[in-house]
């Protein structure tokens, strides 16, 4: 079985704008075995801290986008890459952060207990919510939160859990994708994100966000506490791409368009999905 996925890019009143996209990325459950662009052309970029590879597409103009990236079930594990931590202003947690971690952390019997105690800890800052203004936004560190509820995203939760994690010595990666929910038979509105963990050669998922949009703040490894399925197209926060002069952007996951000065902007997009057989498109 694979699953195909087709993300549509509608054309970008300035014609000379190029657009960056992520090619897909392995893990335990899906490896990505073909990436196609309609509607453009493109060359391939480097991330210089991770070395992930991303499309850089130039469109032809007046034409829509289309995105293609077809994954076979089944899959290599994670990238090494995905639990090396680079250190900038989206992923370095501030010293009473990193202090709340390791208490929390050295109270427990063992490291995957003391995992689990920082995800439950994460999980009871949180009310998901998109919120105009992110908890770290204007910060050159990850703050710690004390006390109350904050409204956050996945991409706000999940800042919050790595910085925690990393703070108190344990391996921790940041997946970003896309997730199709049951009910939407097979189309979703935006990326997704997740965290996995490694410890003693263990992998473990994590998606708070989706057990707090369902009500609850236990929080059990593993994915798709909501009903669906998801892809991974990339990894990491803090990216550089210098051939296109994108420096320490938070994250890519979505068809972004580049701006002059390397800044991304949000393209208007859908996003689909559809199963078939073990073919796979030439």
């Amino acid at each position: 079985m694979h699953t195909r996925v087709t993300v549509t890019v509608q054309p970008n009143s300035d014609t000379s704008r190029r657009l960056i996209v992520p090619v897909g990325l392995p893990t335990p459950h899906q490896m990505p075995v073909h990436f196609e662009v309609s509607g453009g052309l493109y060359s391939l970029a480097g991330e210089s801290t991770t070395g992930q590879m991303a499309a850089v597409v130039r469109p032809v103009s007046g034409q829509q986008i289309e995105i293609d990236y077809t994954y076979r079930e089944g899959g290599a594990g994670y990238p090494d890459a995905v639990f090396k931590p680079g250190v900038n202003r989206y992923t370095r947690a501030a010293n009473d952060l990193v202090e709340g971690a390791i208490r929390i952390a050295e109270t427990e019997r063992d490291g995957h207990a003391a995992i689990q105690a920082l995800v439950n800890a994460a999980a009871e800052k949180f009310r998901y919510a998109h919120p105009d203004k992110r908890f770290n936004d204007g910060c050159d560190e990850v703050p710690y939160l004390s006390c109350g509820l904050t409204e956050g995203s996945c991409v706000d939760i999940n800042t919050y859990l790595i910085a925690s994690l990393r703070a108190a010595g344990f391996e921790a990666g940041y997946i970003t994708g896309y997730f199709f929910p049951e009910e939407k038979n097979g189309c979703c509105d935006d990326m997704h994100c997740w965290v996995v963990t490694r410890h003693n050669g263990v992998v473990l998922e994590w998606d708070i966000a989706h057990h707090l949009k369902m009500g609850t703040r236990e929080i059990c490894c593993g994915l798709n506490p909501k009903p669906g399925d998801r892809v991974a197209v990339a990894h990491s926060m803090g990216l550089y791409f210098p051939q296109v002069g994108i420096e320490c952007e938070k994250l890519i996951a979505e068809p972004a368009w580049i701006s002059n000065d390397g800044e991304l902007e949000k393209a208007d997009i859908s996003i689909r999905r559809q199963f078939a057989g073990n073919a796979v498109a030439a």
